[in-house]
């Protein structure tokens, strides 16, 4: 079986065949391939031969604990972006947006947690009993940079580990508009990046400090957590400060940011009322901030950040919003054509008057409704898949998956190809 510890599936099979049950390890594919086997050739008909299984079969207290850091690099060779370690089920992989898992047996709470102890210094073991959770980087000199996240279910460890490519990529490598550049180079403003998680937001933002750095001399202060690209100085000086080691917060890491002199601020995510408050006042001061949110839209962001504070502050909020931003940008990933990688579709809200009155008189809703058909202060995440799909780029059907209205959608599909 798969997960030896389902203690529920084992007392059925027990009561079905009226006898005690010795759970064996085995991997998925192993099972579905006896399952095959008894549907061709009928159950009860003939004997399935075991030993062509048995190199794989292993008792649960046989098992050995994988290497974690052998897992990371088969990452890179398997041009993966994730691995996931999981009790249950074997290491897995995400290959082009989809989990596949390795052909190795099932992995044991104590498999799992010796993996995860296995990453972990004495001091972020700590803060992992403290807190059950805690995010880092791992670095590996033949594999690269990973952001690794240890967390609990089920009381048991689980490991979620994210290939963070070396080379900051530009632009056209990642197929996004030439014109973000020019919303870098801003000397004051905010821009928002959002879309659902691992959809490309960090990438994106840090592209955009590399434009910042590689164009402009500036002192550029980020706060992240944890830090996944690393910036060299080049004409700007770069400090990156993470979650943990630099500062125990967003909140406190921006509560002297103005001390620090900073001509752009760069927040991994916002998070809390506290960090939006600072961000919105360092771009109505003179500042460029950058920064994300999950969030499936740009104007649900916009709401998401004005309803985390209280009803009495909200009027103040939407107010300094609407006068400080200057572009935000959602975005998500869709498979290509042919199943070869993923290309990016994205939705831009940019900063005029029509769009900061909608803001101003909380008609946030109405950006949507009226200016979907398009115009030049906003361009729907439908339009962008629309275009993509009559590109030849991705399907029809990926694009409906990944749709804000899928009606307005196929309509414009449809009329691009009729």
């Amino acid at each position: 079986m798969v997960n030896p510890n389902d203690i529920s599936a084992i007392q059925d099979v027990e009561f079905a065949v009226g006898r005690r049950v010795e759970p064996i390890v085995t991997p998925s594919y192993q099972i579905d391939k006896a399952i095959a086997f008894f549907d061709k050739s009928g159950y009860g008909s003939d004997t399935f031969d075991g030993e062509q299984l048995r190199a794989g079969i292993t008792p649960v207290e046989a098992v050995s604990v994988p290497d974690v850091y052998s897992l990371l690099r088969k990452v890179l060779d398997d041009k993966a972006t994730d691995l996931h370690i999981t009790v249950g089920v074997p290491p897995s992989l995400r290959i082009d947006n989809d989990i596949k898992r390795l052909p190795m047996s099932a992995l044991t709470p104590d498999q799992v947690k010796e993996m995860c102890y296995g990453v972990l210094s004495e001091e972020q073991k700590e803060i992992f009993h403290r807190d059950n959770e805690i995010d880092f980087a791992v670095t590996l000199s033949d594999a690269g940079r990973f952001r690794v996240n240890v967390y609990k279910q089920r009381n048991s460890f689980t490991l979620a580990a994210r290939l963070i490519v070396d080379e900051i990529p530009s632009l056209a490598e990642l197929a996004l508009p030439a014109w973000l550049s020019e919303f870098a180079l801003k000397r004051q403003g905010f821009i928002l990046i959002t879309g659902p998680s691992g959809h490309g937001k960090t990438t994106t933002m840090s592209v955009l400090i590399d434009i910042i750095n590689s164009r402009r001399r500036a002192n550029i202060i980020t706060i992240e957590d944890p830090i996944e690209y690393l910036h060299k100085h080049k004409k700007s000086n770069v400090n990156q400060r993470e979650i943990g080691p630099d500062t125990t917060s967003f909140a406190v890491g921006l509560k002297h940011i103005f001390r620090q002199n900073p001509d752009v601020i760069v927040i991994g995510e916002m998070r809390d009322a506290e960090s939006i408050a600072v961000a919105l006042t360092a771009a109505e001061t003179g500042h460029l901030v950058l920064s994300t949110m999950h969030t499936l839209n740009s104007t649900t962001a916009i709401d998401r950040i004005i309803d985390i504070f209280p009803g009495l502050q909200q009027h103040q909020v939407r107010m300094q919003f609407a006068d400080s931003f200057l572009l935000v940008l959602s975005q998500r990933l869709i498979p290509k054509k042919g199943g070869q990688g993923r290309i990016v579709a994205v939705e831009r809200l940019i900063n005029t008057h029509r769009t900061r009155n909608f803001i101003r008189e909380n008609k946030t809703h109405a950006i949507r409704s009226m200016l979907q058909t398009g115009a030049e202060d906003f361009t729907s995440i439908d339009q962008s898949l629309a275009n993509l799909c009559a590109e030849g780029k991705i399907s029809v059907e990926d694009g409906e998956k990944f749709a804000d209205n899928p009606k307005f959608y196929n309509e414009m599909v449809n009329a691009r190809t009729t």
